[in-house]
């Protein structure tokens, strides 16, 4: 089960979006995840790899335990550094089982 709201995770997909180089989106981005509890990181890390299916969606609960056992740095550090992750937290809700659409027109 994820434990994050699917709100946080739009939220982050979104303003992933609106980085693009933009240092004001980037610090705020980073802040928003550093915020988050050790339980909200790892979902959020065990739903971008179910994206890029490096975990399947029945892996849930597995792909969560393996993210808090292998952090090793700032999670906002891990998960910024990737180029496509919008895409891959957009393919790992909808992997889920989730609307992408009423997950963001949620946030909006």
């Amino acid at each position: 089960m994820l434990q994050i709201s699917t709100n946080k995770i739009a939220r982050v997909i979104v303003r992933a979006r609106q980085r693009d180089g933009k240092a004001e989106f980037d610090a705020s981005l980073r802040q928003y995840i550093a915020d988050m509890n050790r339980d909200e990181q790892a979902s959020l890390v065990a739903v971008m790899w179910i994206g890029r299916e490096t975990f399947d969606a029945a892996e849930l609960e597995e792909a969560i335990q393996t993210a808090k056992a292998e952090a090793r740095s700032p999670t906002e550090s891990y998960l910024l550094a990737i180029p496509l992750l919008p895409d891959y937290l957009e393919s790992g809700l909808e992997a889920l089982g989730y609307s992408v659409e009423e997950v963001e027109d949620g946030f909006l």
